[in-house]
């Protein structure tokens, strides 16, 4: 979310307030009413309510508290809580914002309450990008959400189909070792290393080996671009999802350009999965996730999925699991060069479980459980999505002793929870060890503990998670064993954060490898 300069920057840019006065007062007058009427309407329902909104810090006529916000909202949300406690609200625009940073107060929204905060409201670029909210991230709840999350969770990730997928992503990570062997002793951008590694397993997920493979390196680019593109987007501020009466004029071209970018995937899309019907039978593994997909058929109604649904939940395997994997492998490895005595004893538990003449195998993974203790330290400090997609109840419902209104939105403050001494002995310090001793070893990723929700939890729990793990783990642990990683000469690494779509490292994390083992002719890819 942008502060008002921004906001205001971005609005001007397109339209000319001398150019078109008429227009500007019209927009300020429709704003003014829009914010009055649904701040009215609410505190009219406050009145008819036993309990209170929470509190929260008073802002501006119109904009409300849009002017006061920093772009690292989960810092920004903290310092609040301090003034105003583990719940209070915001009014930005005309709409109303609740901020939980509370594990008790998350526990009743994702566990208690979880059907009724089980519901989106997407902004204008998400509803785009999920095609009308035909895809899982968006979609409301109810009959249909819960078919499509059964189909992605129960069968594109069943413990079978990923194993049966497994050569797909043995084979774009071989290539990506080929490159650095390449590269050794020359600086690297990691992030762009680790994005171009998921994106490329994802894809080669989609159709299973049936496209050649010139052509399908052609499209990977392509994919890449697009994907890219799209994430730029989607981290772009919108004035129209404060205002909504704004919404109508796309005020800064973003509906325009996300439609025109999901339009230049859908394309991409609909070449591979013609390509897949075309060279049904040829595929190498398991089902495909284009394959289960296309053959899809409920047994009681007998309907299959729309071709928008299709290309709707593949964009959330696009995006959810390309721009949160990449993010965790980057801050993993920022950790690690960091902490050298915990690289050190993650690669000696490499040396011992894997062995220092062979390649590491998804197989091993398991058996990784220092470097297991790692990623989910790293995911303490650095969670992908440190506020998780906002939930906005389908009915007013009291949490903490709040009324929190229908439809309104929903942070959990996940960062908060992750750091607070409460629950955490030296919180703000990377110590792997934590997640080992008696009673944190079952904290797992599943939402279970209230103080540890990285992926959140419930009915809304981040559903690309099996496939994510898998591929985060697997990437990580061969980079570290088949390499040393140490800063260009003169450089230190910082782990200054900004929040854009997920929560990044303010500075792109650079590291120079070196051979640790060497790995050519190990192992045969797909043996």
């Amino acid at each position: 979310m942008p502060c008002l300069s921004s906001v205001l920057s971005s609005f001007f840019a397109i339209v000319d307030p001398r150019s078109f006065p008429p227009l500007l007062i019209c927009l300020a007058l429709a704003i003014v009413l829009s914010a009055t009427c649904r701040r009215r309407k609410i505190q009219e329902n406050e009145r008819k309510d036993e309990a209170p909104l929470p509190p929260g810090p008073r802002g501006f006529p119109v904009v409300g508290f849009l002017p006061f916000l920093v772009p690292n909202l989960h810092q920004c949300f903290m310092q609040l809580a301090r003034v105003h406690g583990p719940i209070f609200k915001l009014w930005i625009g005309t709409k109303l914002y609740v901020i939980i940073s509370s594990p008790l107060l998350a526990k009743q929204v994702v566990q208690d309450f979880d059907a009724t905060f089980a519901n989106r409201e997407p902004n204008a670029a998400a509803r785009v990008f999920s095609y009308g909210g035909k895809d899982i991230g968006f979609a409301p709840y109810g009959a249909q959400w819960k078919t499509l999350r059964k189909i992605f969770v129960r069968e594109m990730q069943s413990p079978w189909n990923l194993d049966a997928l497994y050569v797909h992503r043995q084979v774009e990570l071989a290539k990506r070792i080929e490159e650095i062997e390449g590269k050794v002793g020359t600086p690297i951008d990691v992030g762009d290393l680790a994005f171009r590694t998921v994106i490329n397993m994802i894809s080669r997920m989609f159709w299973g080996g049936t496209l050649d493979e010139h052509r399908a390196v052609q499209i990977g680019d392509e994919f890449r671009e697009a994907v890219m593109r799209l994430m730029t987007i989607i981290g772009k501020p919108n004035v129209s999802d404060f205002f909504p009466v704004l919404a109508r004029f796309d005020v800064q071209g973003i509906e325009r350009d996300m439609k025109e970018v999901v339009s230049w995937m859908g394309e991409i899309f609909e070449f591979a999965i013609d390509r897949r019907i075309a060279n049904a039978g040829k595929a190498k593994g398991g089902r495909d996730f284009m394959k289960i997909l296309l053959d899809y058929e409920d047994e009681e109604t007998g309907r299959s999925f729309s071709l928008e649904q299709i290309k709707a939940l593949l964009m959330d395997v696009v995006v959810g699991g390309t721009g949160t994997t990449t993010t965790i492998i980057v801050w993993t490895m920022t950790e690690l060069m960091v902490n050298p005595f915990a690289l050190r004893r993650v690669q000696a538990e490499l040396s011992e479980v894997v062995g220092l003449d062979n390649a590491v195998e998804e197989s091993h993974v398991p058996r990784l459980t220092y470097l297991h203790a790692v990623v989910k330290e790293t995911l303490r400090l650095h969670p992908a999505a440190p506020l998780l997609l906002p939930r906005s109840p389908i009915e007013t419902c009291n949490v903490g002793g709040y009324a929190i209104p229908k439809g309104a939105k929903v942070f959990l403050n996940v960062w908060v929870m992750h750091i607070d001494p409460e629950y955490w002995v030296d919180p703000l310090a990377f110590h792997p060890e934590r997640f080992l001793r008696e009673g944190m070893i079952s904290a797992d990723y599943k939402g279970g503990c209230p103080f540890y929700m990285p992926f959140g939890a419930g009915r809304r729990i981040c559903a690309g998670l099996a496939l994510g793990e898998r591929m985060l783990t697997y990437i990580i642990a061969t980079f570290l064993h088949l390499f040393e990683w140490e800063p260009p000469h003169g450089r230190t690494v910082d782990l200054s954060e900004r929040l854009g779509v997920v929560l990044e490292k303010l500075t792109p994390l650079v590291a120079v490898p070196r051979i640790r083992v060497h790995h050519s002719e190990k192992q045969e890819v797909g043996e």
